[in-house]
């Protein structure tokens, strides 16, 4: 009997109407009834969307990230270098205001910094999955050395203080590109960023992958597989991971809003991406320094960060209750 045909039928036993569906629709079934996850799931693509369109977004808006307007446009901003107009400058040409001291469209600055946030943060989760992928399955069916020098690793890497080890490490890796002495190009930042966060992200999944593979690798279907002369490649591929797929969705929709933050709290502690690249957290970084005269300026990035990361994490919740036929709801 396959590992599939058990997982079906345990989700028939609890759920009626179940008979003839396969795993994935019964998975995108119960999916479908919870609203919470559907409306998360909405809002997520929204992110996503938005970040995809940024070019086309600010080619309909008439303005980029980039431009001073309160430098070109007299009247904008006072000798003080706030909006003159009040709500930080918010109407009807800026509908988010201007930006403290540049003088730059906060909505076209929020839109760019939503859609270089979720590129690092989408690059450094599919490389610490795969990371995960390769070395938890790899450490749990292989075992022996395999998994002493693995699970070793592992405890290594997690017993760094991750935020420290962010904050020392970045400026390192970025001098293993160009020269210390010329000051570093913006797409050398967002790849010490990835490299970074990669490097201190994939441990988590990794175990957990590796204490489910544990788990599986007596079961009868792998056995049958083994006893059939299968490869160790092949029982890998169709017998052991089709059956994590689930930790794998499930921890990924927790990473990458984590990610998010964290390439945030780098950019605002200045060791990240700075100016003049559109990014959420050199915003905040921003805001700090103005919210005592400018409270407007930090409500758009503040709200918009916190709506993206509870959708990500409603959504996280919502699929792994899709995926477990054992959930009350």
């Amino acid at each position: 009997m396959s590992s599939q045909t058990v997982a079906a039928e345990a989700v028939q036993a609890v759920e009626p109407g179940a008979v003839g569906r396969s795993p994935g629709q019964l998975m995108w079934r119960r999916f479908r009834r919870d609203r919470v996850g559907v409306i998360s799931a909405c809002v997520v693509l929204f992110f996503f969307a938005v970040g995809l369109l940024a070019p086309v977004i600010s080619w309909l808006y008439g303005k980029d990230p980039y431009t001073r307007y309160g430098q070109l446009e007299s009247g904008l901003l006072n000798e003080y270098g706030y909006p003159v107009k009040p709500n930080g400058g918010i109407d009807g040409e800026f509908w988010f205001g201007l930006e403290p001291g540049t003088g730059r469209d906060v909505f076209m600055e929020l839109v760019y910094g939503i859609r270089t946030s979720l590129f690092i943060a989408l690059a450094v989760t599919v490389l610490a999955t795969l990371t995960a992928i390769v070395l938890g399955i790899a450490a749990g069916y292989l075992g022996g050395r395999w998994d002493a020098f693995i699970s070793r690793l592992i405890d290594l890497l997690m017993a760094f203080p991750q935020q420290l080890f962010f904050v020392a490490f970045l400026p390192i890796i970025a001098t293993l590109f160009v020269d210390p002495r010329q000051e570093t190009p913006t797409h050398v930042k967002v790849v010490s960023v990835i490299i970074v966060l990669w490097a201190l992200g994939w441990m988590t999944l990794g175990r957990i992958l590796r204490g489910a593979t544990l788990s599986l690798r007596e079961r009868e279907f792998v056995e049958a597989a083994k006893v059939s002369g299968a490869s160790p490649w092949r029982i890998i591929r169709k017998e052991l991971l089709p059956n994590v797929v689930s930790p794998i969705l499930v921890q990924a929709t927790y990473m990458l809003p984590s990610f998010v933050t964290t390439a945030a709290a780098l950019s605002f502690l200045g060791v990240g991406l700075t100016e003049p690249t559109p990014d959420w957290g050199r915003m905040f970084a921003t805001a700090a320094e103005v919210y005592r005269s400018d409270i407007t300026y930090m409500f758009f990035p503040g709200v918009s960060m916190v709506i993206f990361v509870v959708a990500f994490n409603l959504l996280g919740d919502s699929i792994r209750d899709a995926f477990d036929p054992r959930t009350v709801r």
